[in-house]
């Protein structure tokens, strides 16, 4: 029975009081980039709605590069940064396998700095821009403030041919992995349901996977509506220690309205990374997800994920679900926490298996 209207909002409206002090962290440290240097870099030429920005290339070494583009899908310039395996140059008839990792919210490409293993000489890595609060998304609305926002169509049909036309990679689904964190890890789920073609492998990493969740929904809100933001704004908190999710955008914006009443959440359920019609569409992929659940948002990631292995389960599909609760499984410098310090040694666990797959489909 559908709930009263009044009653839907009060639900939503509950969980986002909760939510929106802990979505601060959603997606955690940034990393500053590195300053440019002099080394050379394959040369990428324009293609598939992308232009390169002039002059909007970092270059920290012939294996850590960061291309700039526009296209019309995402108002404003967007970064990609890549890694080289270190023999990429020295063996120009090879073929590389390819890992997309999303960062979480408000994250930046170069997040990726914080996870050693994904510069790995076994394939390339591509960390493509998904904005502060993009939620790898074609968002409902696409007149606020921030413009264009079709970040799924910017990621898979511009992005990944992109790559593959100006880098020698193995362009096959069994060569093609998407990772991600946070925000990025229900990206990265979403993105492996909605493009199988694309994708033999995804990690999906303390993710917002349910949307039939009302925690993660109200995250999705808080972002929206930059909560965290004006939270810290009157809070007693250092400098630089609050999200900034951007500007204030409607709260419909990425998925229209949140509430379950007369169908009004359709585009929700149709992007649900929990839905058991989008898990069927893995069947041939290899899936693992990762959590914790030693703070308030890994209670949530943690739930997620053991629905969707559950779904997955039932559905007979194989999958792999690490749930290293207080860390200590994990490593010492793990807490069980939303944070880097578990991120990065998940990533150390996943790397070795995924480019195993990758050279047992050669």
């Amino acid at each position: 029975m559908t709930p009263p209207p009044s009653r839907a909002r009060h639900r939503v409206r509950r969980a986002l009081s909760t939510a929106a002090a802990a979505v601060a962290v959603l997606g955690a440290l940034a990393v500053p980039p590195a300053h440019a240097g002099a080394s050379q870099v394959p040369v990428f030429r324009d293609g598939f709605g992308l232009t390169q920005v002039a002059d909007g290339s970092v270059v920290r070494g012939d294996t850590d590069f960061t291309l700039t583009v526009t296209s019309a899908e995402v108002t404003g310039p967007h970064r990609i940064r890549v890694f080289l395996p270190s023999g990429y140059a020295a063996d120009p008839g090879r073929r590389w396998p390819v890992t997309y990792f999303l960062h979480g919210g408000p994250g930046t490409v170069d997040d990726v700095a914080a996870v050693p293993a994904l510069r790995s000489d076994d394939m390339i890595t591509v960390v493509p821009d998904g904005g502060r609060k993009g939620w790898y998304a074609d968002w409902v609305m696409q007149n606020t403030a921030l413009g264009a926002a079709d970040w799924e169509t910017f990621h898979l049909e511009q992005v990944v041919p992109f790559i593959d036309a100006n880098l020698r990679t193995v362009p096959d689904r069994a060569h093609r992995a998407v990772s991600g964190l946070s925000m990025g890890g229900s990206g990265a789920l979403h993105y492996a349901e909605a493009r199988p073609d694309l994708f033999g492998h995804v990690a999906a990493l303390s993710g917002g996977l349910d949307f039939g969740m009302a925690e993660f929904r109200a995250a999705v809100l808080a972002t929206e509506l930059n909560l965290p933001g004006a939270w810290c704004a009157i809070s007693s908190a250092a400098p630089g220690t609050c999200a900034d999710y951007g500007p204030y955008v409607d709260s419909d914006a990425v998925f229209g309205s949140p509430y379950p009443v007369l169908g009004a959440d359709r585009v929700w359920k149709a992007y649900d990374p929990a839905a058991p019609t989008n898990l069927s569409r893995l069947a041939d992929t290899g899936i693992t997800l990762y959590t914790g659940d030693n703070d308030l948002i890994e209670s949530y990631t943690a739930r997620a994920a053991h629905t969707v292995k559950a779904r997955l389960d039932q559905l007979g599909i194989a999958n792999r679900l690490v749930d290293y609760g207080n860390g200590a499984s994990l490593s010492p410098a793990c807490n069980g926490g939303h944070t880097y310090a578990c991120w990065a040694p998940a990533f150390a666990d996943w790397v070795p298996r995924v480019t195993a797959a990758f050279a047992a489909a050669a």
